[in-house]
């Protein structure tokens, strides 16, 4: 075993090395390249889309076997290209959208209507037929954007079993951390953060009920944002709960980022009540206007101590993240320090909180329509995919990893006494908590290190963006979370951006053992 992995490791190492060589025969370095690089060179006829594609797909079959980032890769990403190609002659200059002829990955869990599969990385729903494109995906087309494939995942957005592996699907196998292959990528979004991490895409879509974007996007050193739950449409994407599930970038750079979300952002008559609601946040202008190189002045930033900055007596981490505070305040941020949360502890808690009880109810409802929708599929209900796996155990490693979560669901019947009190106690965890720390304190975003404020944000429908902000001793990446209210994701892109361009701490990744 220990052989195997380290040649593997060798050749990883060496197709990587070879795979730059390569692309410094173009005029754009392509390896890193950011989305405003690459639509650069496409106006100065230095790159073409087919030229880009090819690039990702041989980077996805050197590093891919290894990394397990991609799950699929669409057939049509090439005809895609040179349709793009073609568009972009017949148009005028600048008259394109920002994602024309830009090659994105999307989760396994999010529905396109071509000829890639939508499986939640399970052998349940291979061959089902989805009746449309994700909302998410609508919206991409429309901007020019080509589907190259989609991101490997947590099986089941992490929601089938507590024993799995960060990264782990039955069809997708066990995705890596481009930094230390032994290292957790984390998930749910590990093939989205993955793949752009390791130039596999340009960037991708994610998805997150509770740190599904911010955890992966701070453990593969790239960017991720959770939006405002309802900013984008849920549409078409395998659901956990239509009360915290949101779809987000996940890219090498904010204003990356940004850009992606510009085009997924606003209404959509699938997923209307919510991107209804939420729609009411979204900047006349859009929000690339907050790409502010001076994003932090004024900005005051609260930093809640316990229990976020905990780490090992011999960690690095301490000593960089009051480097990046006194950075903050350099660049005119104004830190407001060692807050509390009101029962940050009973937040934390999974089972406590109620955050368990109310989404295994909900994933059970919202599952069962999902697969109803479909068009033709082997399974239409949660009990089906139950009955498949225990049919199949081997195929899903059922006796490895079992599904206790998805039992756990279908046990539950709709939203009754027990659910209700769950909701009630999460929105007044959310309104005592941090509502109350963020408005007492007249706060623009709360700042920690790595994910661990995930389930203060994803009980509220709050928004975050994750930032590469360090490398812990062993070389993994950290990243640093900025946190609002709902709607603030102005304030948080000033912020972001403004951090991101003091310090610029993301490096390629080095396929470390």
């Amino acid at each position: 075993m220990t052989i195997y992995y380290s040649l593997n490791l060798l050749i990883l190492v060496a197709l990587s090395l070879l795979g730059s060589h390569i692309i410094k025969c173009h005029a754009l370095s392509i390896k890193e390249a950011t989305l405003h690089d690459i639509q650069t060179s496409f106006k100065q006829n230095q790159l073409t889309s087919r030229q880009l594609v090819e690039f990702y797909l041989e980077q996805i079959h050197r590093l891919n076997p290894v990394l397990r980032g991609v799950i699929e890769v669409n057939p049509d990403a090439l005809y895609e290209a040179d349709k793009a190609d073609r568009e972009r002659k017949a148009k005028a200059p600048g008259s394109l959208f920002g994602l024309h002829g830009i090659p994105i990955l999307v989760k396994d869990n999010i529905a396109t209507k071509d000829k890639l599969n939508t499986t939640a990385g399970s052998f349940s729903l291979l061959g089902s037929v989805v009746p449309r494109d994700a909302g998410v995906v609508m919206k991409l087309r429309k901007a020019g954007a080509i589907i190259l494939g989609k991101a490997s995942l947590s099986e089941w957005a992490n929601f089938r079993s507590v024993a799995a592996p960060n990264g782990w699907s039955a069809r997708g196998g066990h995705g890596k951390n481009p930094y230390v292959l032994s290292a957790d990528p984390c998930g749910s979004s590990s093939g989205s953060a993955i793949s752009v991490a390791a130039n596999m895409v340009a960037v991708s879509l994610g998805t997150e009920t509770d740190g599904s974007i911010l955890c992966p996007a701070s453990f593969n050193a790239v960017v991720g944002i959770k939006p405002t739950v309802g900013l984008t449409s849920r549409a078409g994407v395998i659901p956990v709960s239509p009360r915290q599930d949101t779809i987000g970038p996940i890219c090498r750079t904010v204003s990356d980022a940004v850009y992606v979300l510009d085009a997924i952002a606003g209404f959509d008559h699938n997923d209307a009540e919510a991107t209804r609601e939420a729609s009411k946040y979204i900047p006349r202008g859009g929000y690339a206007q907050f790409l502010k190189f001076d994003g932090l002045r004024g900005k005051r930033l609260g930093i809640i101590r316990k229990p976020f900055f905990i780490f090992a007596n011999d960690s690095v981490l301490p000593h960089v993240f009051e480097q990046h505070f006194q950075t903050l305040r350099q660049r005119g941020a104004i830190l407001v320090d060692h807050l509390e949360i009101v029962n940050i502890d009973m937040i934390l808690d999974f089972t406590l909180s109620g955050e368990a009880t109310a989404l295994v109810a909900e994933f059970k409802l919202s599952l069962n329509a999902y697969l109803k929708d479909l068009v033709a599929s082997p399974v239409r209900s949660l009990a089906d995919v139950i009955a498949f796996n225990q049919k199949n155990s081997d195929l899903e490693m059922i006796e490895e990893f079992g599904q206790a979560i998805f039992l756990a669901a279908e046990a539950t019947n709709g939203i009754g006494d027990a659910e209700k009190k769950a909701l009630i106690n999460l929105a007044r965890l959310t309104q005592d908590g941090f509502e109350k720390v963020m408005r007492k304190n007249k706060l623009d975003a709360l700042v920690t290190p790595g994910p661990n404020v995930a389930p203060v944000l994803a009980i509220g429908g709050f928004p975050g963006i994750s930032v590469p902000a360090a490398y812990d001793n062993k070389g993994v990446p950290v990243g640093i979370c900025f946190g609002g209210l709902k709607g603030s994701e102005p304030k948080l892109i000033e912020i972001a951006y403004g951090f991101e361009q003091a310090t610029k701490i993301r490096k390629p990744p080095s396929f470390q053992p």
